[in-house]
């Protein structure tokens, strides 16, 4: 696999001088590709948590027992986090206890001991954040693999990974009481522009059938959070542009389904991995809104060529909604 993050492209003569040729390298958003093998039969199934790291409290062991469950019957390739991977503060380093607390500890079914794609949330950006991106944690757990924004190539579906909470005004002017981690963001204006630019080439160049992006913060929501205006009005148009199929996120503490008849995107809410937020929604136009759960839970994806189906499962594996689409196979000529 490509390495976390480059060298410096320059010879320091002093430590000053390192720094800085390590801040400049880390800001820019040049997107690493991972190669994610498909099923014999050309399909693909993972599942999708978020916002879970509270070493099994708040039902996230609950949770992790019937991801388990629903893994095995569906024989999942791999599972998508969706950020707040460590809670309240993310990791303090790399030794942090919460890693294995929460993680190793926590998802031991057979079926989940596969490949975990994840990224950062804001909460992450709380503690340590180097600590999360350091291969030091996959040697720990050969599982881990987070990054701030990647490409995962899987033959008939391309994921775009987009690191969202550098995009959140309030973090930056707002912090109030938390402190926040911005290694390798700095300069944020230059930081934010190279992910745009990176993902919307990246997204123009895809061959693949289906075309999924993945960030921590909503860009449609009726949960407490609501809107990410930033994402709104920077990202939006770039996947809309691209013909992206699926928008998934986590943050908000629930489980959503909206979909727009203006737009051909699913935005997909799974962030019911620990704690959840009983009755804070506003309600969505429910031409729109089409499920909403206030409590926890987890969402599984199943992809062929020519069709999508989703599922969104309670903390007792109940399936409570369900979703498909489908695409003409066109053979290659």
């Amino acid at each position: 696999m490509a390495a976390f993050w480059n060298k410096p492209v320059l010879l320091c003569l002093t430590l000053s001088a390192a720094i800085l040729s390590m801040c400049s390298v880390l800001s820019t958003a040049e997107l690493q590709q991972f190669e994610q093998d498909p099923k014999a039969d050309h399909s693909l199934s993972f599942l999708v948590v978020g916002d879970w790291g509270r070493r099994g409290g708040f039902n996230q062991s609950e949770v992790a027992e019937q991801m388990g469950i629903t893994g095995e019957k569906l024989d999942v390739d791999f599972v998508i986090s969706t950020g707040d991977n460590f809670y309240d503060d993310g990791l303090k380093g790399v030794d942090d206890l919460a890693f294995d607390e929460s993680f190793t500890k926590i998802y031991t079914a057979p079926s989940l001991q596969k490949q975990w794609y994840s990224v950062l949330g804001n909460h992450d950006y709380r503690g340590d954040v180097l600590a999360q991106l350091s291969p030091t944690l996959r040697k720990l757990d050969s599982r881990w693999l987070c990054l701030r924004s990647f490409i995962l190539n899987a033959e008939i579906v391309e994921f775009f990974f987009v690191d969202t909470t550098p995009f959140v005004d309030k973090y930056f002017k707002e912090p109030k009481d938390d402190v926040y981690d911005w290694r390798g963001i700095l300069p944020r204006k230059q930081y934010l522009s190279n992910i745009l630019k990176d993902l919307d080439l990246s997204l123009k160049e895809s061959s693949a059938k289906w075309k999924i992006v993945v960030g921590h913060h909503t860009i449609r929501s009726a949960g407490h959070h609501g809107n990410t205006d930033e994402l709104v009005l920077q990202l939006l148009p770039i996947l809309e542009e691209n013909n992206v199929d699926l928008y998934i996120n986590g943050h908000d503490h629930c489980l959503e389904h909206i979909s727009s008849p203006h737009s051909r995107i699913q935005f997909l809410t799974s962030g019911g991995g620990s704690k959840a937020w009983r009755g804070d929604v506003d309600w969505w136009n429910p031409k729109e809104m089409k499920f909403f759960y206030d409590g926890q839970g987890f969402m599984s994806v199943q992809i062929t060529q020519t069709r999508v189906d989703i599922a969104f499962y309670d903390v007792f594996g109940n399936v409570l909604h369900m979703w498909d689409t489908s695409k003409q196979h066109y053979a290659d000529a």
